[in-house]
């Protein structure tokens, strides 16, 4: 058996992948543990119910986003170019992690939803302080999530053309008077 760090990361990455592909009912700890090669005793050392993968995986979602964040606060371009660049589906470890997380969401998960909150929350409060003004912050934030869901929901990667994005951060601008 691998080291815990590497058998607890096996086990949520094997978790999204077939909260992705199969969905929330195929998930079930002994399809968890199969797919991530690991003994259903080690899956239960780590997560002793479904409901703890789920509290992993949105720990888990939680930490990345809030590196997104902090990349977002230090980016050169300004918190709000970075958010509409990046508001593509490009299957990093963060966009697979985060469509599973609204996945278990859209079931009704009170965690998943939970979490969901929170990670929205930190990337509008970096909106929010570049921008100024609450109400523009929400319609910048839109805008990237209207990008992302049209990304995540075509099954594709990286399917805005950059003069998209260019256009968008162009209304952007105009919105946030940032020019």
């Amino acid at each position: 058996m691998p080291p815990a760090p590497a058998a607890r990361a096996k086990l949520l990455d094997a978790f999204v992948t077939i909260l992705l592909e199969q969905g929330e009912r195929a998930a079930t700890l002994e399809a968890v543990a199969a797919a991530a090669g690991v003994s259903k005793g080690g899956l239960l050392y780590h997560f002793p119910t479904k409901d703890a993968l789920v509290e992993g995986l949105a720990e888990h979602v939680e930490k990345l986003a809030a590196e997104d964040v902090d990349l977002m606060r230090a980016a050169p371009e300004g918190p709000v170019e970075y958010y509409i660049r990046t508001s593509v589906f490009t299957d990093t470890p963060l966009d697979r992690a985060g469509v599973a997380l609204t996945r278990l969401s859209q079931t009704a998960n009170p965690r998943a939803r939970e979490a969901l909150q929170r990670i929205h929350q930190g990337w509008f409060d970096a909106l929010a302080e570049e921008i100024g003004d609450h109400a523009t912050a929400r319609a910048v934030a839109l805008i990237g999530d209207g990008l992302y869901y049209r990304a995540a929901m075509s099954g594709e990667t990286s399917t805005t053309p950059p003069e998209d994005v260019d256009d968008l951060l162009a209304v952007v601008r105009r919105l946030t008077r940032t020019d």
